[in-house]
């Protein structure tokens, strides 16, 4: 398994517990699945899955297929450098997990997408 896939899910399972949020844990449970970065999501699925200013967790790769009308804050595993170029576009961000988690300590808020 790929060190930094470790330190991933190692980051995320400690969140979940120091801030009693499952969401992190679930997401670390999705990181370990052999299938997860094979599980892609594209840009129509997010635009259509959320609303202006949300924030989302895909557990695999964003593809840059379809268009972003609004911003979102988005945390993957892999993301296509077209996904992002749009992302950034429609004035949304892109985050490391670890700032997601800062940001969101308790997971309120955050969708997971994929």
């Amino acid at each position: 398994m790929d060190s930094k896939l470790i330190k991933l899910v190692k980051e995320l399972k400690t969140a979940s517990k120091k801030n009693e949020a499952p969401i992190w844990l679930k997401i670390a449970k999705n990181a370990l699945k052999s299938n997860s970065n094979k599980k892609s999501v594209n840009l129509e699925k997010i635009d259509k899955l959320t609303n202006d200013g949300n924030a989302i967790v895909v557990s695999g790769k964003i593809l840059g297929t379809g268009k972003l009308s609004h911003s979102v804050l988005v945390s993957s595993f892999s993301i296509s450098s077209s996904a992002a170029k749009k992302i950034k576009e429609s004035g949304g961000q892109i985050l490391q997990f670890s700032d997601m988690i800062k940001k969101f300590p308790s997971g309120k808020g955050v969708k997971i997408i994929g």
